[in-house]
This record gives C-alpha cells, structure tokens and sequence, in this order.
C-alpha cells in the first residue's frame, strides 16, 4: 500500500482538508493506522497502540464536522509520549517494575487533546524513567532512528519524533527538562518547542505509580512536536493554560503576539559552538550556511555580545540544578554513593561531571543559593532580550549517533571531529534554555553529508513563546523545513 496524499501533511492543511470534505477522519485514522502497520516493526515508534478507540474517536469527529462543529484538533490523528497518562493504558516510564500500571484518568493535556477533537492512535517509546537521549527500555524495546537505523532517534520523546518522521500523524505530546523535545526533533529532522516554564500545566505527566497531583517539577516542562512550525502554535494552544486545580498560579494563556511578522525585522544572535561543548564541523557549517541565509534575508544577526551570559557558568549552575532534582528521586543506595563520591571532588574540579555529583549531593540551603544564582541569570536573559528577538544555537553537538545501551552514561562518549567528549556533557546546549525556563523552537535546517538531519533552537525571551515559533515559521517559508526520510517515504 503506496502513502496517501495525507500521510505527511499538517494539521493546519488537514484541518481545512476536513472542513472542506475532501477527506473523513476515518480515512485519516485508518491511513496512520496504516502506516504504523506496515513500517513500525523497524521503527518501533509506537509502543502502546489504540487503534480502536481512535477508530471511534474518529467516527465522533466526522459526526462532529457534519454538525458544523470546529475545534481545533478535530479530526487529527496524533500521537502521545508513553510518559502521559492516558486511562486505560499502561503508563510505565520505561521503568519493569511499573509494566502493569494502568492510570484511571487521563493527563490534564490529554483530555485537552480530547476535547479538542484530537484522534489518539498510540503512546510513544522512552527511555528508562525518561532519562536518556536514546528511547529503549526493557518493556518495549529500542526505537530506531528512520534516517538510520543503527543510530538513536533521540530521547526522551524519541519515539515522538520518529513516529512524526515516518507519517503516523502530524503531531505528538513530549516533555523536556534536559533536551527531550529538542533533541529527537533534531535527530528526525521534525518541530518541537520547549514551552516557558510552568506555562503548560502538567497534571497527569507523572513517574507511576504516583498520583496525577498538580507538582512543581523544577525545570521540567511538556509541549507540543510536529512536521512543521504552525502546528507547534495549533497544540501549544491546546496544551496551555490554568491547571483548574491551582489557577492562581498559573500564567495567563493569552501569549503576547510575535514581536515580528517578517524575517528582516528579526534581531538575533548567532551561536555554533562554545568550548564548554564544542559542535562538529557538520552542525558548525549547518549554522553558519542559516546565517548567510538570515543575512541575504535581511536579518540582523550578531554572533558575538556581551549581554550573553557566561555560557560555561550558566551550564555549571545548570548541571548542580538538574542533579539536584532528579537525584531527589534515585534509589538511596546510588544516591548515598553519589554523596560520597561527591566529597571527594577537589574544590578546584570545575568540570561538569563533577558539577553534576555536587547536583546530586546539594543541600537545601546550597540549592536555594543556586536559586538565586538562576534569578541573576534570568534578569541577565531579560535585558539582551530588550535588544534582541532571539538567540539561535545549537540543540545537540553531532547529528545522530550509533545506539550504545553501555550502562553508565558517565562512561560513554560521544566523538565531537574525532576527539571523544563525555556523553552526558551534552546537556550544555539544552540546558541554555532550560535553566531560565524559556522558550525555545527546535528546527530542522537540512541533512549532513551522511544524510542526517540536523537543526538549531530558537530561544526566545520569557512567555514570548509565539516569538520563536513564528520565527521558526518563517524560515521554514523561506528556506525549506521537514523532508521525508527516504527508507519510509511511501
């Protein structure tokens, strides 16, 4: 069965396409469906399928669209990243001892998407407990990048971006705290973008079997991916808003508008690489033809200004923070050995390895001095947005690499023009938008010589989320976007 016109267009193309009834959101269900049959044993995108009730979901909105209803997902086949709830199915993180924990309610996002019109046909591998640029675990498996099959899709919403890549829907649900929207999006060659901070409640998206409770979960946030940057805006709208349940905390939904409709009215500066976490040559030279092309544009681009902040103390202070939060939830025997092992760092060891055991092993009061430290660096990220509209940087320092599963991430290495760096170093370049909570838009700009794809972020300035993302629009109206990969473009 050759692909149908629908399988790689967006939601914004199929939405008119079901307004006009040229198709049913039968036949779009039945067309992901599919496609999911036919190529997702290589894949292994889709570890939780729903087929049958994203059938009658379906058969609902094509009800609804004959009542003359529009919503804004109505009709749409789409995906969820497993780490959501969603009633009925299993919600495991990838973590064996959770493989039958099955939630009795939806995430407050997934029952958006719902009310929404949305079609759910599936949940979407991960890594263990969310913790990996690469999406296998013991339950379902590996996820294969569709550019390559040897190589990692991304993590932790690998699953996410390949099934984006291969046509099973035009959007997917993801999460990040240290690159998980961004990173698959730029191992696949598709859109995703890290929300601001807290502004996408996330009821519902939490490690099992705890309960669906509203939770601040420092750094960590859930957004929208998709095959093109309009429809990032079209979910983000869904997905934002008052959780219901502490709306007196929450920001307001109404974002402000763009600060600009055209490319040349665009101030942004430029980053490919930094010594903290040097990029190869084939995500330099990425970067570099974008500026030529901004520049031919109109744009106005600096690559260099002192409002930066200090890159190599912000990903320290990154680092400590990050440990800090996610080391609250490791066993207490590999958290006690990281104490120790802490205390035996030599005060002068400022390499992030050593930051991330200090993370681990920071006490309250250290952490609320850390605290503070993120308030300067925010108010550092406020003034160089009064100049400028957006930094473009990296997302990762190589495209996608060949999967390795070794155990210890400390361990592992990554090879950066031939010389190795430590894996987890590469948190650097998520983890510039991370700290401060903002915006940011990942995109595709092209294919390395391998044929893989690579990308950059667009980080934007606090709750000016629709900055970046019209931003991201733009270049892909004027320089080209999401491609196919070839193994699956049929």
């Amino acid at each position: 069965m050759a692909k149908s016109q629908w399988s790689f267009q967006t939601a914004t193309d199929l939405s008119a396409a079901l307004a006009a009834k040229k198709v049913s959101a039968v036949e779009l269900a039945r067309d992901a469906i599919a496609r999911i049959e036919r190529h997702d044993a290589k894949i292994n995108a889709i570890c939780v399928r729903d087929f049958e009730r994203g059938l009658q979901a379906a058969k609902e909105a094509d009800a609804a669209l004959a009542r003359g209803e529009n919503k804004a997902l109505l009709g749409i086949p789409l995906t969820v990243k497993e780490s959501y709830n969603i009633a009925g199915l299993p919600t495991t993180w990838g973590i064996p001892q959770q493989k039958n924990y099955v939630p009795g309610e939806d995430a407050l996002s997934v029952s958006r998407v719902k009310d929404a019109g949305g079609v759910i046909l599936g949940k979407t591998n991960v890594p263990l407990g969310l913790g990996d640029w690469q999406s296998y675990n013991e339950i379902y498996g590996t996820t294969n990048n569709p550019w390559d099959l040897g190589r990692t899709p991304g993590g932790s919403s690998g699953g996410s971006a390949a099934a984006l890549a291969v046509g099973y829907g035009p959007l997917s649900l993801g999460s990040d705290i240290g690159g998980s929207l961004r990173v698959p999006a730029f191992h696949c060659g598709v859109y995703a973008h890290k929300p601001t901070y807290a502004l996408v409640p996330s009821r519902g998206h939490t490690p099992p079997p705890f309960p669906p409770l509203p939770l601040d979960r420092d750094l960590a946030v859930i957004g929208p991916m998709a095959r093109c940057a309009a429809d990032l805006s079209l979910l983000l709208d869904v997905m934002a808003g008052p959780d219901p349940l502490e709306a007196g905390k929450a920001y307001r939904l109404e974002l402000p508008a763009p600060r600009h409709a055209v490319l040349k009215d665009f101030r942004v500066i430029l980053i490919d690489t930094d010594p903290v976490m040097p990029t190869d040559s084939v995500v330099r030279g990425g970067i570099d033809r974008l500026a030529a092309d901004l520049g031919k544009a109109g744009v106005k681009i600096e690559q260099h200004s002192d409002l930066l902040p200090d890159f190599a103390a912000s990903t320290g202070l990154y680092m400590r923070m990050l440990m800090s939060f996610l080391g609250a939830s490791m066993p207490p025997e590999i958290y006690a050995g990281a104490c120790v092992a802490a205390q035996a760092i030599p005060a002068g060891d400022t390499s992030l390895g050593a930051e991330r055991l200090r993370g681990i092993a920071m006490s309250h009061r250290d952490w609320v001095i850390a605290d503070g430290a993120r308030a300067r660096l925010r108010a550092q990220w406020r003034e160089l947005f009064r100049q400028y509209d957006a930094v473009i940087c990296p997302i990762m320092p190589t495209p996608a690499y060949k999967h390795d599963h070794s155990q210890d991430q400390e361990t592992r290495r990554i090879h950066i023009d031939g010389m190795p760096h430590v894996y987890p170093d590469q948190l650097a370049w998520p983890g510039i938008a991370t700290l401060p909570g903002l915006p940011s838009t990942a995109i595709p700009t092209g294919l390395s010589p391998d044929g893989l794809p690579v990308g950059v972020q667009i980080v934007g300035p606090w709750l000016e989320d629709r900055t970046p993302i019209k931003l991201a629009e733009l270049i892909e109206r004027e320089f080209g976007g999401f491609k196919p990969p070839p193994m699956f473009d049929d």
